[in-house]
């Protein structure tokens, strides 16, 4: 019952998104086109955050390695593209389907594993895939070190929108697709399912449900989520590189979806701010001092926000009934 007298009533949510789509589809007009291209990659990169908050926040498992699938998303797209001939529009799904599978066979023999033995596998995983990217036998279709580059489309001539803005908005369609998903499973039975295994993995067994299967399925969806906004970031910068996403980056990812608040859905769009502005906010200070600052706003943030900006939020609303009357509201 506590859960139900905090919730936010679903008027003010229709009405919060409401806002948010028309502040969305407003700002690529009023905003000139490197600014607009900025805040599609904080689209982009809050389909990841919201990968690895499903992961640590439905499930209970924890990653610093997943810079490894929003590398292996962004190549594949390209390597569908480049060497393939497909589309943009083709290579984006190509790119959530290897993720996926990749996920889900990286997940499945995780399950043998402890937590501090699936952090250091995914951890691995992030130091192994940008070397392998770096080989000679696949430079064909990687690029090698030198990295590749994206053919993309240019927008179709009746739209009338320029890259920038066009681009914008095809992000803002998949984002609030793959949120919408997000939040239809975490309100789901299987949703329901996952935090049994997040609170107690022994009693959710005992329950009837198959933690093996749930786990590895909630694995390689997290990870197809990573990997699609790989791919879209992949697609918004036109290049790609293996040095971009090492084990910096997959911390990145977690730091994201720390701040948004584990088990929040649109809280990743603060995740995605986060990943874009904090290595520009440090990328003048000496390479010694690039990594302090980020540790420090971590230790801020759980410190004083142990749930996240969205548990920030939720303890205002809170706050905000207990001084309201209920009529009023």
């Amino acid at each position: 019952m506590k859960a139900d007298a905090d919730a936010v009533p679903r008027c003010w949510k229709w009405t919060g998104f409401a806002v948010f789509l028309a502040v969305a589809v407003a700002l690529p007009f009023l905003l000139e086109g490197y600014s607009t291209y900025r805040l599609a990659l904080v689209g982009a990169m809050a389909v990841a955050v919201l990968g690895v908050n499903l992961l640590i926040g439905q499930s209970g498992q924890i990653s610093i390695g997943h810079g490894a699938f929003f590398a292996l998303g962004a190549y594949s797209a390209a390597i569908a593209m480049n060497s393939f001939g497909l589309s943009a529009y083709s290579a984006v799904p190509i790119a959530a389907a290897v993720t996926f599978v990749a996920g889900f066979l990286l997940g499945w023999p995780a399950l043998r594993f402890g937590t501090v033995h699936l952090i250091l596998l995914t951890w691995g995983a992030s130091l192994v895939l940008p070397q392998l990217l770096k080989l000679d036998v696949f430079q064909p279709w990687t690029g090698g070190v030198n990295g590749i580059y994206f053919d993309r489309p240019e927008p179709p001539a009746w739209l009338n929108l320029s890259e920038d803005r066009y681009w914008y908005f095809v992000v803002l369609a998949v984002m609030i697709v793959f949120f919408w998903i997000a939040g239809n499973l975490v309100q789901s039975r299987s949703g329901r399912a996952l935090a049994a295994i997040r609170d107690n993995e022994i009693a959710a067994a005992a329950a009837g449900i198959d933690v093996r299967i749930f786990k590895t399925v909630i694995f390689g969806i997290s990870a197809m989520y990573v990997g699609v906004g790989g791919a879209l970031t992949g697609l918004l910068d036109d290049f790609i590189a293996p040095d971009s996403y090492g084990l910096f980056f997959s911390f990145l990812l977690l730091i994201g979806a720390v701040a948004a608040g584990f088990g929040s859905v649109w809280g990743a769009l603060i995740g995605g701010f986060l990943i874009l502005f904090l290595p520009t906010t440090v990328a003048n200070l000496p390479a010694a001092l690039a990594v302090p600052p980020a540790g420090f706003f971590i230790l801020l943030v759980i410190y004083f926000m142990p749930d996240g900006f969205t548990g920030l939020m939720r303890r205002a609303y809170r706050r905000y009934r207990q001084r309201v009357p209920r009529s009023k509201l």
